[in-house]
This record gives structure tokens, C-alpha cells and sequence, in this order.
């Protein structure tokens, strides 16, 4: 199964510098920022396969409310969670994030169990 899907990130900048931390303090950051855009995060889960299969491929859709379904969409949420966490100010300054991330998961071999059957999709979404 290859899952395709896309996220976004607001790029903002610190005006000024944050404080230090200090013993039992965490780092404090001012509430203005400057705006950088947002960059679109395009995830495809399986990418070498997807490339090999990119000509046959057929698309199907998640339905609206299923969203639990897209394995590409979990992905985004982890990127997120552990690589976006921050204020990134640029381009040139996601890019290197990114692909430093997506490296050590490539490398790591993350891989997912996928367990939802179509009997299970036959009773979770007889609407569709």
C-alpha cells in the first residue's frame, strides 16, 4: 500500500532573540514573531515503491471523516510532533529539518502495521 497525503507549516521567526535557560527555568520566548510564509509538506509513504508504481497507480480517495485511514497522514502527524514543534523561521531553514528527519526514519526501516481489513471497512463505513 502506498498513502499520499499533504500538510502545511506556518514559517515564523523570533524578532528577538529568546532568553537563556536557567536552573528550573525553561527557555522563554517572545509572543512576536515575524511571518515567513507557509510551506506545503507533501508525505508519500512507501516512496520507492510509489515511484516504481507511479504510472499504474489508482487513486482512491479517504473518505471525509476517515482520515485515521491515511497512513501518509499519521506520518505528517509525527513529523510534526518530533521534527516542526518550533518556530522555523524559512525555507532554507525547514529543508535541512525535513530531509534530517526523513533520513533517520528511512534509516530506523519505520515501518507500519497495517490491520484494518475490509471486513473492518465493511462495518465501519457501510455508508461508502
Amino acid at each position: 500500500m502506498v498513502c499520499v497525503d499533504e500538510g502545511g507549516k506556518q514559517l515564523i521567526g523570533d524578532v528577538r532573540p529568546s532568553l537563556p535557560t536557567r536552573p528550573g527555568k525553561p527557555a522563554r520566548q517572545d509572543s512576536e514573531y515575524q511571518r515567513g510564509g507557509v510551506s506545503n509538506l507533501f508525505m508519500a509513504f512507501e516512496p520507492v515503491e510509489a515511484r516504481r508504481l507511479a504510472r499504474r497507480l489508482e487513486w482512491h480517495y479517504t473518505p471525509k471523516h476517515g482520515s485515521w485511514l491515511d497512513v501518509a497522514e499519521m506520518e505528517l502527524s509525527i513529523l510534526a510532533r518530533q521534527c516542526l514543534d518550533r518556530r522555523i523561521p524559512d525555507m532554507p531553514t525547514l529543508r535541512p529539518e525535513v530531509d534530517q528527519w526523513e533520513r533517520a526514519r528511512n534509516d530506523a526501516g519505520v515501518r507500519v502495521n497495517w490491520q484494518f481489513t475490509t471486513a473492518d471497512a465493511r462495518i465501519k463505513l457501510p455508508q461508502l
